[in-house]
């Protein structure tokens, strides 16, 4: 077809190659504000006869990739149900900072014209009809010129965002009017000829980047025929603020800033109540500048985005990168392999327990994260992990039931837990009378061979010599 992604790649300057598209490193810094707008009164050739005053504004947007989306009109779905409204009514809703009216539509039908990929969802599919693009792909980069429908669905780096217009008006920092002329489908516009609305002054609309990555939106106040700029002029104008890639997006009576929920621009349109009143008119999709969002926007259903973060509804809630509480993490220790990390921290398994359950389950209580009390006869331990009372008990258990025995057994019953046998106090009694009995008996004996000895000592020994046996 004549207006294919082939048509396009074969009419392009033979310096582009094969490459049909430019893309650019998005902006992702954080300080300062998100958006800046500037209004601007400047003079176009203001050496010739021809000077003339035009007048509008430029926004400077940092990290588009965060701040910056295409939204359906009237919110999501608009595209299918071919809504019109005002771009202060979406811009209400999505609570833009700033907002323009973006890609081009059936004035019949509202229907929208183009690719348009809203907040990662694939909204509308060209089928590969070819105007200028501008798009945001999932790793930041910006995207601008013409793509094939394979570039469109590719997922290996899927777009975010995406938005069609009509002229490339800036490629890498030059004037790109006449190959879009050749290239581009011209019945996507209904000003007239291509011819006519390429040359025509009008209210225009357009969509750039700077040096540094930084979005830039563009907007030119005027009246098809009376006032306003060519697509020439504009392109020159950009090119002279130092925009380096930049497309046409809808103008004429489309044009529209909104600022803070407020209208900020004069409108072309004359009012249905009244002709002598200017009213903006009713659009299709919109260019909207918002505060950071999260990534994904719904903090994966387990969190509040606050100010471009998730904030998760639990500490163990995280993500890969920045937190999307997404993925759980209970931790270096992630429950010593004796759990599961859920929202709420660490599930211990049958028998153990603490927060990271490194703790075998006390004497007495069994089950995940030792929560249930044991029911065996005498106060017996259960098995820690089923409860059962019929166990082996196992060393470190045998140590506290030995230590447990001697208050088991003041009771006065006789019990047995496993190999602990408790004897009634009644026979304690009777054996600790026993072992008194005993201990006197051996004072007694050891009193008795005590005296015997002293009186051995008290007796009268004399010496007799030995004397000769022979006499």
């Amino acid at each position: 077809p004549r207006h294919g992604h082939r048509h396009v790649r074969d009419c392009q300057p033979l310096k582009y190659g094969n490459l049909t598209h430019e893309a650019w490193p998005g902006d992702n810094s954080t300080a300062g504000p998100v958006a800046v707008t500037r209004t601007f009164v400047s003079y176009l050739h203001p050496e010739g006869s021809d000077r003339k005053v035009i007048y509008g504004h430029f926004t400077f947007v940092r990290n588009p990739l965060r701040t910056f989306s295409v939204l359906e009109p009237g919110g999501a779905g608009g595209c299918l149900a071919q809504r019109r409204v005002p771009v202060e009514e979406t811009a209400k809703l999505s609570k833009c900072l700033v907002a323009q009216n973006g890609g081009y539509f059936n004035m019949d039908t509202g229907e929208c014209l183009g690719n348009v990929v809203s907040d990662g969802k694939l909204v509308r599919n060209s089928g590969g009809l070819q105007n200028a693009q501008f798009g945001i792909r999932k790793d930041g980069t910006l995207v601008f010129g013409y793509l094939s429908e394979e570039d469109v669905l590719d997922q290996s780096n899927p777009f975010v965002q995406l938005v069609s217009g009509v002229v490339w008006l800036l490629r890498n920092g030059e004037v790109y009017i006449n190959q879009s002329r050749v290239a581009e489908c011209g019945d996507t516009q209904t000003t007239g000829t291509f011819d006519k609305f390429i040359n025509v002054i009008s209210a225009r609309t357009a969509v750039g980047h700077d040096h540094q990555g930084q979005l830039v939106l563009v907007h030119v106040d005027g009246q098809t025929e009376s006032r306003g700029v060519s697509l020439w002029e504009m392109a020159d104008f950009l090119k002279q603020q130092g925009v380096i890639n930049a497309i046409n997006l809808d103008g004429g009576g489309s044009a529209t800033l909104v600022l803070n929920g407020t209208l900020a621009n004069y409108p072309s349109e004359h009012c249905a109540f009244n002709s002598m009143w200017r009213c903006p008119r009713s659009i299709s999709t919109v260019v909207c500048v918002h505060e950071p969002r999260c990534d994904p926007p719904d903090c994966s259903g387990h969190g509040l985005c606050v100010a471009g973060s998730c904030r998760c509804h639990s500490p163990f809630w995280a993500g890969p990168a920045c937190p999307a509480c997404d993925s759980l993490d209970c931790g270096p220790a992630n429950c010593s392999g004796h759990g599961l990390c859920s929202a709420a921290g660490c599930l211990c398994d049958p028998g153990w327990t603490g927060s990271n359950c490194t703790e075998e389950c006390p004497l007495g209580w069994f089950g995940p994260s030792c929560r249930s009390r044991c029911a065996c006869d005498h106060s017996c331990p259960c098995d820690p992990e089923t409860g059962s009372c019929n166990i082996t008990q196992h060393w470190a258990l045998q140590d506290q039931l030995h230590r447990g025995r001697a208050i088991l057994c003041t009771l006065g019953t006789q019990v047995s837990c496993g190999d602990v046998i408790c004897v009634p106090r009644s026979s304690w009694l009777s054996l600790s009378c026993a072992l008194a009995l005993l201990l006197v008996l051996s004072a007694l004996g050891n009193a008795w061979l005590l005296l015997r000895g002293r009186r051995r000592q008290d007796r009268d020994y004399r010496y007799h010599p030995l004397r000769d046996i022979n006499g």
